[in-house]
């Protein structure tokens, strides 16, 4: 059977890749954010997984604000860079892993989630900057096929935290009971906490994001529980977006360890962080084997 091996949790701040894309990550305002990746960069690279599932949200590139569903999954072969109003990013385009896609549409839908199927998406910075995060140098080709799983934290009502903590809960269930014996990782997105627009435009709350990042490893129930007014409260409009790192936790086993974790400020305004877990492999029994 497939098995989840390994998730990051990562900011997917556009800047990000603009800095890689312009070589300015050695610069001083870049410098201690990118220092923060390394460790977590070499691990993955000696971790490579068959296939990665990104968990994150599209910035109105691919989808139309008037049409948006609360969780789709893409199923296509291929999936190319969007140009985000200043070109495309100089990066590879994305390889789909079409039969896994379909296989999760199906297992999510028969477990009460209506899936939004994309046979055809462009990929926007919500899921290329952290492909960009995993991998600085991909040449032409990134290191694994990518499955997106796009959720709406952008228009009102979003998903719930506990809705999406139950989604990535069904997700990993669903990834477990596909047949062939794939190593499979899976990204959560966004955050931390950052507001883009408003009275609270800047809002950085440092002791939120640190609680939150202990709590997604040992206590995520804590973190689903707490409702869209929370979220906004705490980390402002646009950090709801930690409701996709619950997707990532839910796919999970409950106990899981941290590889390694980052936290800087600010990086375009934004709280930026990095959290790398190993979930382990699994032998037939179910018993965890760590890697």
């Amino acid at each position: 059977m497939a098995d989840i091996i390994w998730a990051l949790a990562t900011s997917h701040v556009p800047s990000i890749g603009a800095a890689m894309d312009n070589n300015k990550t050695t610069d001083p305002y870049w410098q201690p954010l990118f220092d923060g990746y390394a460790p977590a960069r070499k691990w993955m690279a000696d971790n490579t997984p068959d296939v990665a599932i990104v968990v994150y949200n599209d910035h109105a590139n691919a989808i139309d604000l008037d049409i948006v569903p609360t969780f789709s999954i893409g199923t296509a072969e291929e999936y190319p860079v969007a140009d985000e109003g200043w070109g495309r990013r100089p990066i590879p385009p994305v390889l789909g892993a079409p039969e896994l896609s379909e296989h999760l549409v199906k297992e999510l839908i028969d477990d009460g989630f209506d899936i939004t199927v994309c046979r055809e998406l462009e990929v926007d910075h919500g899921l290329t900057v952290p492909l960009s995060v995993y991998c600085p140098d991909p040449g032409q080709t990134w290191p694994c096929p990518v499955i997106p799983v796009i959720v709406n934290v952008i228009q009102y009502p979003q998903p719930t935290a506990q809705r999406c903590y139950a989604l990535g809960q069904a997700l990993g269930k669903a990834v477990r009971s596909y047949p062939d014996g794939l190593k499979v990782a899976i990204f959560g997105t966004g955050g931390m906490s950052h507001q883009l627009a408003g009275a609270r435009a800047g809002l950085i709350n440092e002791p939120f994001d640190r609680m939150f990042l202990r709590a997604i490893e040992t206590d995520p129930q804590s973190l689903a529980v707490l409702t869209r007014e929370d979220y906004v409260r705490e980390a402002g409009s646009e950090g709801i977006e930690l409701i996709m790192w619950l997707v990532m936790r839910g796919a999970l086993d409950e106990k899981i360890t941290r590889i390694h974790e980052a936290y800087h400020v600010p990086a375009s305004n934004t709280a930026a962080a990095i959290a790398l877990f190993d979930n382990g492999v699994h032998d037939g029994s179910g018993s965890p084997i760590r890697m």
